[in-house]
Formats: structure tokens, C-alpha cells, sequence
């Protein structure tokens, strides 16, 4: 027996006393053996008995048919070993039968699952879960759009379509990285939730079974807090006190002044029916909702402010017909009004429907005094950690008042006064 590379794989030739042909000579047959696991492969060749060597695994002799004979054995032997050695390198599952099958040449590779089906089964999962309530629909579109960047980077990066799993390594990430940073000029804290994204799909390869290990997870994913722009207290009281001449118009502005008094986003606020405001145990009206983005419950109760705009709207015609608690128009088109409200307020600030969600956050929360764990919890934050966010903007704005004091106090003091004893 000639036992090849691995204890548990081996090659052995043999004769076939079974089957004699009709001119005396018997069949040559080769035996793979993995894990104790074997098959028998026929060498489509055929001698007498008294020309093999068992031991020395070839025919006897220095003839021409001898000569013939042991060079298709060898070759058959490199070929097989050629199958092992393929499938040991891209880490496929080895049995006897899966070397058989592709030296019969019934399958020309071995099959291995690729990123983009590995991406598909993971959506398909997903999907399933969003009908029993357990993920919600936008993180599912999340890792669409997460797999049509893959999909783009391997036509891009690769010329290719699609990857064997295997052949993913450390150095595909990493220019997946630079590619959505430099060709599709996505911001790096974007970027990063998109490589998240695929390292999850690698890991559930890996508990599959698919792949032996995530050659992703050395890749270390970054944050860099961005800044916020958020609005004054002055500023918000300039939107909120405006006539714009036109219920277009103050309908938006009704609506931004809302989020600001309340954190809830664009896409939560869109969904708020007319019934939505609840009496909580407190004995006050609160608005709750599973938040579009991740499905964490936001609660919120509601401050003055808002309850004006919510009654200002009971008897609106549109809130009426299309069961809605505030006229509210696409995400697109409202975003297109609040650039027309910044310039009719001379606010020189990008106002998007983000915006207002910040502002709770820093001016009408943080900055009077509510605690950070507050308002992690009606903001729907899954990890405090991306409140302090939002303190962090707190403390840049103390800082540069207190810089605007010293300079009032600098000037005030007289030369000979300013210093001490």
C-alpha cells in the first residue's frame, strides 16, 4: 500500500481475480481509500497474473506493453493525487466517492458554495424573519444593497461575476474597502457598516459548514464619530415663530418642529396613525413605535409642543383621508422644503430630516439637564455609546460658550484689575 500525504488517504493497485477476460489476463483496479472510506476505480487495463508485482505496485517486465501499462498507472496515481491535493487546498469536504467523481470526469471541479449564493441564503433567512417580527424589512434592504456592492466590486476588482467561497481571503475586504472609499467615494463610517454587513454572511459560512474559518475577521472595522450640525435654541425659536406665507410650507416646518421636540425620524413620524398617541402609566400622552431603522422600540412622551402641532392637525383634511397624525410629505420633497425653510430663516445649516433627530438630542435634552441614559432609551438607541455622540456635541458647544465668556469678561475688567491680590 502506498499511503500518499495524509495517513488517512491512500492509493492502491490490484488485480481483479473476479473478472478474467477471455484471453486469461485479469483487470487492473485502483483503490482510494479516505478515512476508511473506499472505492474502486477500474484502470481500463488489463494483464496476466503472473506479470503483476503486488508489492512493487507495477507489471513485471521491460517490454513495451509493460512500459505502456506502468506509465498509465503513474499517471493515474499523479492524477488522483492531483483531485487530493485540490480539495485539501480549497478546504472542500475529501471522500473517496468526491475523488472517484471527479477522476471519472463527471465533474470537471469540485463545487463550492460562492459569496453571492452564501449572500442570497443569508436575504432568504432574513426575509423569513421579517415575517415572524423578528428583523425588520430595512435591515433586510440593507444587506441588498450591501450584496449589489459586492456584486459591482468583484466586476470592478476581479473581472468576475461571483467567488468561491475558498478563495475569499484577507486581501478581498481590504480592497473592497478602498474600492467603496475611492470609486464609489462612500464615507468610511458607511463603508464600514457595509464590510459588517459581509463579514456577517462570512460567519454564517463558517457555521455552515461552507468554509472552515472567516479569513474577514482579522479586518478591523472603524467609527469615526461625525460631526453633528444641530440647531440653537434660537434658531429653532426663529422656525417655530415664522409665518411662510403659504400651508405648504408651515406644514413642514410643523413637521420639523415636531422631530426636534420628540427625536423621532422622518421614517417613524410617516408611519404614525391617526390613533397613535397613548396615555402611559404616568397618566401623560406618549407616541411609540419600532423604530424603521432597527426595530428598537422608541417611546417618547410628548412634550407641549408637540401636542399643539398633533391637535393643530386632528381636522386636516389629508391626516383624515389618509389616516395619518401629521401631513406629512415624501422624505424626498420634505427635505427639498426645509432647504426653502433655512434660506427664509437666514439659517445658514444643511436642515434635513436628521437634523431635528440631533437637536433632540443635544438642545432640547441634553443641554437642559436630561440624563444620557434618558435619552438613549427615547431616542431607541440599541448601545449608549452612540448617544455619547450627541454629549460630545453638548460639550463642544459649553466649551465655545465659555469661550464667548472670557472674552465679555476680558473686556469688562480693567487693565489693572485683571490681576489677582
Amino acid at each position: 500500500m502506498n499511503t500518499l500525504q495524509n495517513p488517512s488517504f491512500s492509493i492502491l493497485f490490484w488485480i481483479n481475480k473476479n473478472r478474467p477476460h477471455k484471453n486469461g489476463e485479469y483487470p487492473i483496479y485502483i483503490r482510494v481509500t479516505v478515512n476508511g472510506k473506499r472505492v474502486e476505480i477500474s484502470t481500463q487495463r488489463s494483464i496476466l497474473l503472473e506479470m503483476w508485482d503486488q508489492k512493487a505496485q507495477k507489471v513485471i517486465g521491460k517490454g513495451n506493453i509493460q512500459t505502456v501499462i506502468n506509465g498509465s498507472l503513474d499517471l493515474a496515481k499523479g492524477k488522483i493525487q492531483s483531485i487530493y491535493n485540490q480539495l485539501l487546498s480549497n478546504n472542500a469536504k475529501i471522500t473517496a466517492e468526491a475523488i472517484k467523481v471527479i477522476y471519472s470526469g463527471k465533474e470537471t471541479t469540485p463545487k463550492h458554495k460562492t459569496i453571492l449564493q452564501a449572500y442570497e441564503y443569508h436575504n432568504l433567512k432574513m426575509q423569513e424573519l421579517v415575517k415572524v417580527g423578528k428583523v425588520v424589512a430595512a435591515t433586510v434592504k440593507r444587506h441588498e444593497i450591501t450584496m449589489s456592492k459586492v456584486k459591482s466590486f468583484m466586476d470592478y476588482q476581479y473581472k468576475t461575476n461571483d467567488k468561491a467561497l475558498p478563495e475569499m481571503r484577507l486581501a478581498f475586504v481590504t480592497e473592497f474597502e478602498h474600492y467603496l472609499l475611492t470609486v464609489q467615494k462612500i464615507q468610511s463610517n458607511t463603508a464600514h457598516k457595509y464590510i459588517k454587513n459581509l463579514k456577517k454572511v462570512m460567519n454564517m459560512a463558517v457555521g455552515l459548514d461552507w468554509i472552515p474559518s472567516n479569513p474577514f475577521n482579522n479586518f478591523k472595522c472603524s467609527y469615526q464619530s461625525p460631526d453633528r450640525e444641530i440647531l440653537t435654541i434660537d434658531e429653532l425659536h426663529e422656525i417655530m415663530h415664522k409665518d411662510f406665507g403659504s400651508d405648504r410650507m408651515n406644514e413642514v416646518r410643523d413637521v420639523f418642529i415636531f422631530c426636534c421636540y420628540t427625536g423621532f425620524a422622518y421614517s417613524d413620524v410617516y408611519q404614525f396613525e391617526r390613533n397613535a398617541v397613548m396615555k402611559g402609566l404616568d397618566g401623560n400622552l406618549w407616541l411609540s413605535t419600532n423604530r424603521q431603522k432597527t426595530g428598537t422600540k422608541e417611546s417618547v412622551p410628548l412634550l407641549p409642543i408637540p401636542l399643539q402641532i398633533i391637535e393643530k392637525y386632528q381636522d386636516n383634511e389629508y391626516c383624515i383621508k389618509y389616516n395619518k397624525l401629521l401631513p406629512i410629505n415624501s422624505n424626498q420633497r420634505y427635505n427639498s422644503y426645509l432647504k426653502e425653510l433655512a434660506d427664509i430663516c437666514n439659517i445658514n445649516k444643511n436642515l434635513t430630516s436628521h437634523i431635528a433627530r440631533h437637536t433632540f438630542a443635544t438642545t432640547v435634552t441634553l443641554a437642559n439637564g436630561v440624563p444620557i441614559e434618558t435619552v438613549s432609551a427615547m431616542l431607541g438607541h440599541q448601545n449608549i455609546r452612540t448617544t455619547q455622540i450627541y454629549a460630545k456635541v453638548v460639550e463642544q458647544k459649553v466649551s465655545e460658550d465659555m469661550q464667548m465668556l472670557r472674552m465679555k469678561l476680558n473686556q469688562s475688567i480693567r487693565p489693572e484689575h485683571k490681576k489677582i491680590g
